[in-house]
């Protein structure tokens, strides 16, 4: 039996767009066990946080609400090129004891991309903590 890998991914523009767009082809395409089980943008009405909405995937306008899922997310795509979000993120994992979620930087979502076989090159970004 597969251990489902849960997933968000926060900051839905035109990085986090193109990301989650290549990241549910792959899932599908190789039948991973991984879900995506929350996003976060400022824009909930957005085509592309309508089609997660759609799917029955929780859209929130605040990333930090995301935490409110607790350990039911194993790792958070912070995609929104904002460092006092992650910031903000971290201290709300470390409030809310959740020794569980880790935040994937930029950095972590560049390396996967490279994997994905497309020509696209997401923005290198120095946000960090």
């Amino acid at each position: 039996m597969k251990d489902t890998i849960r997933i968000a991914l926060l900051g839905l523009g035109d990085i986090g767009q193109a990301f989650a767009e290549e990241f549910l082809t792959k899932i599908q395409e190789h039948g991973a066990p991984v879900e995506i089980v929350a996003v976060a943008d400022h824009e909930a009405e957005s085509p592309v946080a309508l089609g997660f909405a759609h799917n029955g995937v929780p859209v929130f306008r605040d990333a930090l609400e995301v935490t409110t899922l607790g350990d039911k997310i194993d790792i958070i795509f912070d995609l929104t090129g904002n460092s006092r979000v992650r910031q903000e993120l971290r201290l709300k994992l470390i409030e809310t004891r959740n020794q569980h979620t880790v935040i994937a930087t930029e950095v972590l979502a560049r390396l996967l991309w490279h994997f994905f076989e497309q020509p696209m090159q997401l923005k290198a970004t120095r946000t960090g903590y």
